[in-house]
């Protein structure tokens, strides 16, 4: 069942210079790849594009023969209250548990806040979440 949880994120790898976001973003909508969510970090000269896209595998495979690295990984989406509070709901259930959250990202949908999280323990992340009554979103997230 915590599988059904687990989404795929696309992390892009490129060098952080002006128009690498603009052929990424290109490149996916020419392929008709919708993007949900997405977050930029830097390090070194180096940005990393983490992305949730409604169609990981072709994402990944357009992204690569243009020569970018990309790679996969598990992360949960939670639905939060989209008040005050609502993320510290989610981060006490984790804690409380003893997984660690080792990046989040949110954004805010027509009916909820959704926070993106890359855990150290993603199954049991599942499990306590939904123990807990929290709401996750299905890993399928083409619409």
């Amino acid at each position: 069942m915590e599988k059904s949880y687990i989404v795929k994120q696309i992390s892009i790898f490129s060098e952080n210079r002006p128009g690498r976001l603009a052929a990424v973003a290109g490149a996916l909508r020419d392929a008709k790849i919708n993007i949900l969510a997405f977050s930029i970090a830097e390090a070194d000269g180096f940005g990393v594009v983490r992305a949730l896209v409604d169609r990981p595998e072709d994402a990944h495979r357009t992204l690569t023969d243009l020569g970018f690295r990309v790679s996969f990984t598990d992360v949960i989406g939670v639905k939060m209250r989209d008040e005050p509070g609502g993320l510290s709901d989610i981060a006490s259930i984790l804690g409380d548990a003893g997984i660690n959250i080792e990046y989040a990202y949110a954004y805010s949908g027509k009916d909820a806040a959704i926070l993106i999280l890359r855990v150290d323990q993603v199954e049991d992340a599942v499990r306590q979440i939904l123990d807990r009554g929290g709401e996750l979103l299905k890993a399928s997230l083409s619409r």
